[in-house]
C-alpha cells in the first residue's frame, strides 16, 4: 500500500476494481482546510480517462509493474503488434492502450509497462520525442508571417502536426509524444 504522497506521473494503481495509470497530478494545499491530490487516471483496460481527487494521506493500492523493451512491427487496424528485443516474442496490444498511437513509427522501440503479478501487458511508454518526415504541407506564403504563424504537415505515420512556415515536404522533425506537438526541424 501507497499514499498520495508516492504518486507520481506513469504509477499503476488498482482502483474502482480496475488499473489505472496516472497521466497527470497535482499536489493542493489551499489555505483552509486540508491538502488534496487532484489526478487524471488512465484505464489499462478500456482506455477511459477520468479525474479524481483523493485527500492527502489517502492510501491507494499500487501495482507492481516491470518495464520491458519492445519494437514496434506494425498495426492492423486497431491492434498493434509488438516484438521483446531480449528474446524476439511477439505480443498484440489494443489501441487504447498506447499514449500516442499516431506517433509510432515501424521499427521504434518502445518501453511496455507488465503487471508482475500475471505478466498481462498494461500500457506503451513512448519515447520524450520522435523524429518524423514530413510528407505533405502546404506552402508557406511569403509577407504571412506574423508571430508564431502554423501550418498543418502530415508526417510519414499518417499523423497532422502543426508546424512553423518554414518547413516544406522532405523535412524531418523532432515531435514531443506527450502532446504531440512540433520541437525543432532536425538536420541530417
Amino acid at each position: 500500500m501507497a499514499s498520495t504522497s508516492d504518486i507520481r506521473k506513469g504509477l499503476c494503481i488498482r482502483y474502482n476494481h480496475d488499473i489505472f495509470k496516472i497521466i497527470e497530478f497535482l499536489h493542493v494545499k489551499p489555505g483552509k482546510g486540508p491538502a488534496f491530490v487532484r489526478t487524471k487516471l488512465k484505464s489499462v483496460t478500456t482506455g477511459k480517462v477520468i479525474d479524481n481527487t483523493f485527500s492527502a494521506g489517502h492510501k491507494i493500492d499500487d501495482v507492481r509493474v516491470e518495464t520491458r523493451n519492445y519494437q514496434y512491427l506494425y498495426a492492423e487496424g486497431e491492434t498493434y503488434h509488438f516484438m521483446n528485443t531480449d528474446d524476439y516474442n511477439q505480443i498484440t496490444l489494443e489501441e487504447s492502450s498506447l499514449d500516442a498511437p499516431g506517433l509510432l513509427k515501424e521499427g521504434e522501440i518502445v518501453k511496455v509497462l507488465f503487471n508482475t503479478e500475471d505478466s498481462m501487458p498494461l500500457s506503451v511508454e513512448m519515447p520524450a520525442s520522435v523524429i518524423l518526415e514530413v510528407t505533405y504541407t502546404e506552402p508557406g506564403v511569403k509577407g504571412n508571417t506574423a508571430t508564431n504563424a502554423t501550418k498543418p504537415a502530415k508526417v510519414e505515420t499518417g499523423a497532422e502536426v502543426n508546424v512553423p512556415l518554414f518547413i516544406n515536404e522532405g523535412d524531418k522533425i523532432k515531435v514531443d509524444t506527450e502532446k504531440g506537438a512540433y520541437m525543432e526541424r532536425v538536420k541530417e
